[in-house]
């Protein structure tokens, strides 16, 4: 099923423009066991309904940027720059030359 995807940079495009990075997830604090870190890596939620997930625009400006969308439906609720909460960390990180704002 094709939907259309709002690239915080770029604005309104197919979703064949970008790749999906998956779940968001905040990465463990402190010093993970190998448990905890293989959770974080491998486990997924599969939330049928509404998660928040990463997407790279591959065909525009290059960026990561964080949408919420329904998984159901595949209707996106809203697209944004990832921007973490004071003391959390996110689950990717970023390069220093990236032009993409938080």
């Amino acid at each position: 099923m094709s939907f259309l995807l709002t690239c915080p940079n770029c604005g309104v495009r197919r979703v064949d423009e970008f790749r999906f990075g998956g779940e968001y997830r905040e990465r463990p604090r402190g010093t993970p066991s190998v448990d905890e870190w293989s959770a974080y890596l491998y486990e997924r939620t599969n939330v049928a309904g509404v998660q928040r997930e990463w997407w790279y625009h591959r065909l525009g400006c290059k960026q990561w940027f964080i949408g919420t969308r329904d998984t159901v439906t595949n209707t996106v609720h809203n697209t944004a720059w990832f921007a973490p909460e004071k003391g959390t960390q996110d689950a990717q990180e970023h390069h220093p030359d990236s032009t993409a704002t938080a």
